[in-house]
């Protein structure tokens, strides 16, 4: 179960309930707005993010070795879009866990990305050069859990 749809709920009472019981009516009526701002802010970017969209191909990326630099788990698909300025190609039957989706560039590389509860769990990089017998792997295998990233300054010298 996904433990967001119960946490933030909970969380909105219990802002509620503290601004009742400090401020009254003023106090609620400050939450609310706040939470009709925050609405607002996340459904203007939502609408940007796919205004992006409209303009480019789908399953498109200008650079699949960027994007797979850029990715980190834990990211939503509004956020993949957001980096590709795409809708990803979808590679899973409709509705079945985990979705799976692929963004291509125009050199053939490209990133296949693995969301489970919608959160990016992991991704893999297909470029054409790695593979010396040009097969493109099938959407069902298995993808490899992405590295942890090292630190700017590279490893530490000792």
């Amino acid at each position: 179960m996904n433990w967001r749809r119960i946490v933030y709920p909970l969380a909105a009472l219990a802002f509620l309930a503290f601004a009742w019981n400090s401020y009254g009516w003023p106090g609620v009526a400050a939450v609310l707005s706040g939470g009709v701002m925050w609405v607002l802010l996340h459904f203007n970017r939502m609408v940007h993010v796919m205004k992006q969209a409209t303009d480019r191909p789908v399953g498109h990326v200008a650079s699949a070795v960027m994007l797979n630099a850029k990715l980190r788990p834990g990211v939503n698909l509004l956020h993949i879009m957001a980096l590709t300025k795409a809708l990803g190609v979808r590679q899973s039957p409709e509705g079945e866990e985990p979705e799976v989706y692929r963004w291509t560039d125009t050199g053939g590389s490209h990133v296949t990305c693995e969301l489970v509860n919608g959160r990016l769990l992991r991704w893999k990089l297909w470029r054409p050069e790695d593979d010396a017998s040009g097969e493109v792997p099938e959407a069902g295998e298995a993808l490899a859990p992405a590295a942890p990233a090292e630190p700017r300054g590279g490893p530490a010298a000792h």
